[in-house]
């Protein structure tokens, strides 16, 4: 029975995700559509869908199939069609080619051992020179001849949608790369639990950097999930500018919230400012009963409590105090002789802080972390923050 170019491409993905060298692949391949076109010359990706020419996957042995998949699904992964959009608008063809040589040199490297489960189908750019190199890195090495400057930028297996992917709403960019985000993180997972391998790519791509603001947001959200509710008092500000006026949503009141800022010395003017304007658009809307502001350094040097509608004037009229050693454990053992009972603490900090990372807390806690990538908290969740 002679499989169609749809059965064939689905059974590769299914391949995939069950060996051990791809498993973690498997969150990014199930990212956005897949389809095949009778009058495509080869295969294409806007970073999100995937097309592919009906005739260019019947020309393929399940070898090359496998490998072709990992090739649109790997320019899925780094975002190659928004991150290197400037390289495109400079040489089209120059930047089609860098991208393969990087994407193709992993291919390859991770299909040697397999039996050739995975190979790179005829005509895939590869060169050993660029081995280590990012796509701009081999970009600046290419001659600007090479490729010429069409609007696919055509070279290799595929053309890439370049102006397609420029298309995409702000909102759509943020939900596909946290969509990217999560996937990798699933697979990396997934490879773990069931005794598979990971790249090099992976390892880099898990230690990019998050947007510390939304994790902040997304944190104390979950946490603090109240009931949603509207108010015509305030005004909803991010759409006065374009004078429109709307409520603003809030939630009713979660209870306490301990914000805990580390004044050891470290915890600059100018991250405090940006730390403090983050937590207070937050906490208007999540609407705690209280917010206990605690500054720390060997010992809880100030206390400061703000009810419901002081939020703004949290940020305004609080008074940092401290400036001593940095002992973690003395947040908890204050909120224990105080019975101060939150439904989350947030702790501000340089993360210089040996093994002390407060010990038994009786609340879920989100360590943010100014310029420390070495410290990891044995409890809680963490955030980096960079300066």
């Amino acid at each position: 029975m002679t499989l169609s170019a749809e059965q064939r491409i689905e059974r590769c993905h299914i391949d995939l995700m069950k060996h051990p060298n791809f498993v973690a692949y498997s969150g990014v391949l199930m990212i956005g559509n897949v389809s095949v076109k009778d009058d495509f010359p080869t295969a294409y990706t806007n970073g999100r869908d995937v097309v592919y020419g009906r005739k260019f996957v019947e020309s393929l042995n399940d070898s090359e199939l496998r490998g072709l998949i990992l090739h649109e699904n790997k320019h899925k992964m780094y975002r190659h069609m928004l991150t290197w959009y400037h390289l495109f608008k400079q040489n089209a063809g120059k930047c089609n080619m860098a991208c393969d040589y990087v994407i193709n040199l992993e291919i390859a490297d991770e299909g040697k051992d397999t039996q050739k489960f995975v190979s790179l189908p005829k005509g895939g750019l590869f060169d050993e020179k660029f081995r280590g190199l990012n796509s701009a890195e081999v970009f600046n090495l290419l001659p600007d001849d090479d490729g010429g400057n069409g609007r696919g930028g055509k070279g290799g297996l595929d053309e890439h949608g370049w102006d397609d992917a420029q298309t995409l709403t702000e909102t759509e960019r943020g939900e596909l790369a946290k969509e990217i985000d999560q996937a990798i993180r699933q697979g990396a997972i997934l490879a773990g639990k069931t005794g598979g391998s990971l790249n090099r790519s992976f390892d880099d791509l898990l230690k990019a950097k998050v947007d510390w603001r939304e994790a902040l947001r997304e944190f104390v959200s979950s946490v603090c999930a109240g009931k949603d509710q509207s108010t015509w008092r305030k005004p909803n500000r991010r759409w006065l500018q374009q004078d429109i006026y709307l409520p603003t949503t809030y939630s009713e009141a979660v209870g306490r919230v301990v914000v805990a800022i580390d004044t050891s010395g470290s915890i600059g003017g100018a991250i405090l400012t940006r730390f403090m304007s983050e937590l207070t658009g937050i906490m208007e809307n999540v609407n705690p009963e209280q917010i206990d502001l605690l500054y720390w350094d060997a010992e809880v040097a100030g206390h400061e409590v703000y009810g419901q509608g002081d939020v703004e004037k949290m940020k305004s009229s609080t008074k940092v105090v401290g400036g001593g050693g940095t002992v973690p454990s003395c947040i908890t053992k204050y909120m224990r002789e105080h019975k101060i009972e939150p439904v989350c603490a947030i702790v501000l900090t340089d993360g210089c802080v040996g093994n002390d990372w407060g010990g038994a807390w009786n609340c879920p806690v989100l360590w943010c972390i100014v310029d420390n990538d070495n410290v990891r908290p044995s409890v809680g969740q963490a955030i980096k923050i960079e300066m």
